[in-house]
């Protein structure tokens, strides 16, 4: 939907006012490789890309906070004595979690109508939800004058998701959709918020993502339970290093402390993964630099392999759609991308051989699965901003 007809669906919702309408956008991103280590302090490699979540908003005359979405029937009109009650799962908890932190931050909200239109496939593991977030949190930041630069509205949205919606996220998506840059993708240490911009060099190859199609919902899974796998683990460890983050740990030290664990063999898998995990986003993005993509390709595989095996959250689907390009000598690598349980894969191939690549994919995975694979090209993008209206009088 382009802009224009959103703000006239926006005026057909809410009508005409004195007051002007803004409009906001954030994207969605891909993790390319580094997954469930954000949290225990890692180093990560995601990029913003080009869909995501569009948000109109306009003070309103009233305190009443009016939310809508042209992706969801559910919209609701609260009153401010409402704003603190979580509805279900719902997507409306997402600006609502937003706005308590704002309150919280001792920013004067008043009422306001917004619309929001999204072309993320939702629950496909791509952050649609922290889109919402951050779109939501620079809006506000605009509109009631708050002053936020963009790590502090991605720390925000995190603590959102965290304390309101229940999922006990890392830093990862929140920042990669504020702080994205086009063509490039981000080194970020989620431990202290340093982050190296790399450009996305492919030359002749290009990202694509597969979805599964098998929905999954992080609030409903398993991802809280392994957040806390890694926080025994964490304790385990400090018996024996002085460390803040599991990812602090070289291989040798977490081999060293193996015998800690004898009750504990899960939360074993669980730490190794992360501490090997961290070692491979290093070496992914040192082997981007020096262009050799066959060695990135490589250490996607064995990324997912070790989310397959040592961390639990992978899925049939997902590891079929992987093992279906292992023996293709067009895709250089492939592994699932975000928190898992379903979602997608991220693959890196050959750019002329997109079509045949989906080819090859689609009849086999329907086949075995009895799900449809759908199919996102995507280009790494800025993340949110602000988007330029047209006067009202033009599109009423």
């Amino acid at each position: 939907m382009d802009i224009q007809a959103l703000q006239q669906r926006f005026i057909e919702r809410y009508g005409a006012a004195d007051e002007p309408v803004f409009a906001f956008f954030a994207p969605g991103r891909v993790n390319l490789i580094g997954d469930h280590i954000d949290y225990s302090g890692g180093q990560v490699f995601p990029c913003a890309i080009e869909h995501g979540t569009t948000m109109l908003v306009r003070r309103s005359t009233d305190s009443m906070v009016k939310l809508a979405s042209d992706n969801f029937d559910l919209m609701a009109n609260l009153r401010q004595d409402e704003l603190e009650t979580k509805y279900d799962d719902h997507w409306i908890n997402y600006p609502l979690a937003v706005l308590q932190q704002f309150r919280m931050a001792g920013v004067k909200t008043t009422g306001f109508e917004c619309l929001y239109f999204g072309n993320l496939p939702s629950a496909a593991g791509l952050s649609s939800s922290a889109a919402i977030e951050v779109v939501t949190a620079y809006a506000l930041n605009q509109l009631y004058a708050a002053n936020m630069d963009l790590p502090t509205i991605a720390t925000l949205c995190q603590q959102a998701e965290n304390q309101f919606v229940g999922v006990q996220c890392g830093i990862m998506d929140q920042y990669a959709v504020a702080m994205g840059k086009e063509g490039h993708a981000m080194l970020l240490d989620c431990q202290t918020l340093e982050c190296e911009q790399v450009p996305l060099a492919l030359r002749d190859y290009t990202f694509v993502l597969v979805n599964s199609n098998q929905r999954r919902e992080l609030s409903e899974s398993l991802y809280n339970e392994r957040v806390q796998q890694t926080v025994t683990a964490l304790h385990l460890i400090q018996k024996r290093h002085s460390i803040e983050q599991l990812a602090e740990l070289n291989i040798s030290q977490l081999e060293d402390c193996e015998q800690l664990f004898t009750e504990h063999p899960v939360e074993y898998a669980r730490a190794r993964h992360v501490v090997e995990e961290q070692s491979r986003v290093v070496r992914a993005v040192a082997e981007l630099k020096l262009n050799n993509l066959v060695e990135f390709g490589r250490l996607m595989y064995a990324s997912h392999d070790s989310l397959r095996d040592q961390y639990g959250v992978s899925s049939d689907p997902l590891n079929l759609l992987v093992d279906l390009t292992r023996d293709n000598s067009d895709v250089l690598g492939a592994r699932l991308t975000g928190a898992g349980f379903g979602g997608c894969t991220v693959n890196l191939l050959k750019q002329d051989r997109i079509d045949a690549f989906k080819e090859t994919i689609s009849e086999p995975y329907q086949n075995a699965t009895g799900l449809t694979a759908t199919f996102l090209d995507f280009a790494p993008s800025q993340g949110v901003r602000e988007i330029s209206l047209a006067p009202l009088q033009e599109v009423s």
